[in-house]
């Protein structure tokens, strides 16, 4: 099966170019490609290669018996296999599944120091592993987060090179609007796309057969893997309560009112009991949290009530998964959303905004119908997001632009089936552009979208 690029490429090419690299942990949930991505970097890189995988190999656990010195593990990994051998300078040492031998993280700040080969580690669960470690070489490692396939490296799948993102990104900063081959055929990949999800396994059977058959039991299994990992590592009353917040996702971003409410997961639940559940379930990478901002303005950090979020899959693939099998095969035959249809639009903007790295917020004004889904910023202004799952006016969002209470907002932006365009300070965008906000922003900032400072009021 062929290769698909990852944006890890590029980090991991820069990563070796820099004399001064440390050790480097790759983190991210299971299965959206840390292993296949290290092992094509690796092979095109070095001469030799040292892959050691703590859970199908636990013979390598006892490595650091006597000591965490550069030296000392190498000599040991060489005594239980004498086949590996060391070269200075040209070995990179690949420790993979470190979540069933976390230790080895304390081992970084010595490979660091002694400076004779690179080590990359990998594994999932590992902000959950971490916990495990007295000192995991802070300082001396660089920590790079993985995620499942992006639309862009979705797009890279099917076929389309960097000019085709660049191009769409030139029809944001300039407003122009796209011609309608473009908006078809950009609409109908990110819907497939949205069915599929962005998991490796799911996208390369799609892109080697062009067709979604298999692709759902694939996806299926995934849950019930993720799942397994919370009966895993999760500790005794939690296993219960983290399932149960992880099974109640859907449906409670079905709901109009998609803020998730502890009190629906099970009868009695109380949000004290439940904390530590949702925050478990963050660390891990499975899902991305959205917070309920105290008030919209900046400094957004801090800047929220921690009693107030919504719930979305770390990969739109997994709430493909969870929905019934009715829902499921009219997803794929109809590309008919149902009552998913406002959910599903958010969270792919949700996973598409996390993923380009922005932090999750939304508000809600008490005792009032103000509400906003995201917001993201520039280096002056706050910016709101909305998304419109069917043609509407983005009421909220122009009541936070025109009034006066909210000074640091000066525009906003709103994603829909629609076309590029602005009116009234809201600047309008193709659903299939989220993925690039962040780098439009970013050309505001740097005075190359003039289309942005139109829009301010």
């Amino acid at each position: 099966m062929a290769y698909l690029r990852r944006k890890a490429d590029g980090f991991l090419e820069a990563w070796r170019a820099d004399p001064n690299r440390n050790p480097l942990v790759i983190k991210g949930p299971r299965q959206v490609g840390k292993t296949e991505t290290i092992r094509r970097f690796a092979s095109r890189t070095y001469d030799n290669v040292i892959e050691i995988n703590f859970v199908e190999e636990p013979k390598y656990r006892s490595i650091t018996a006597d000591g965490y010195g550069a030296d000392q593990i190498a000599r040991n990994i060489s005594l239980i296999d004498p086949s590996k051998r060391f070269v200075p300078g040209d070995t990179l040492i690949f420790f993979d599944e470190i979540q069933a031998f976390p230790d080895i993280a304390t081992s970084l700040k010595f490979f660091r120091i002694d400076g004779k080969y690179d080590v990359i580690c990998s594994g999932s669960m590992l902000g959950i592993s971490y916990r495990q470690i007295e000192s995991n070489s802070v300082g001396y490692k660089t920590d790079y987060e993985m995620y499942s396939m992006d639309f862009e490296e979705f797009l890279w799948a099917r076929g389309y090179d960097d000019g085709v993102v660049d191009g769409m990104l030139e029809h944001l900063a300039q407003s122009r609007p796209f011609s309608e081959t473009e908006m078809t055929v950009y609409s109908g990949a990110f819907m497939d796309y949205c069915i599929l999800g962005g998991m490796p396994a799911v996208v390369a059977l799609y892109i080697g057969t062009g067709l979604f058959s298999g692709t759902l039991g694939i996806q299926r299994q995934l849950v019930l893997d993720y799942q397994e990992d919370i009966r895993k590592y999760a500790s005794g009353m939690d296993q219960v309560r983290i399932l149960n917040v992880f099974n109640h996702i859907p449906v409670q971003l079905a709901r109009e009112n998609k803020k998730f409410q502890i009190s629906k997961v099970a009868s009695g639940a109380r949000f004290k009991d439940y904390r530590g559940c949702v925050e478990w379930l963050e660390t891990s990478g499975m899902v991305n949290v959205c917070r309920c901002l105290s008030y919209p303005e900046l400094p957004l950090r801090g800047n929220y009530d921690e009693n107030k979020f919504k719930i979305y899959f770390g990969d739109t693939g997994l709430f493909v998964a969870m929905l019934d099998d009715e829902a499921s095969d009219d997803l794929r035959a109809n590309r008919n959303l149902g009552v998913y249809k406002g959910a599903m639009y958010e969270s792919i903007v949700a996973e598409a905004l996390h993923k380009s790295g922005y932090d999750l917020y939304y508000y809600k004004k008490d005792d009032s119908t103000l509400e906003q889904d995201f917001f993201v910023r520039t280096r002056e202004w706050l910016v709101p997001v909305e998304v419109k799952a069917r043609k509407g006016t983005a009421k909220s969002m122009r009541t936070l632009i025109a009034s006066d209470s909210y000074p640091e907002i000066r525009f906003g932006v709103k994603l829909s089936a629609g076309n590029v365009g602005s009116s009234e300070h809201v600047f309008s965008a193709p659903y299939f552009t989220a993925f690039l906000l962040r780098r439009l922003l970013r050309a505001y900032d740097e005075g190359n979208a003039p289309m942005m400072d139109n829009l301010e009021r």
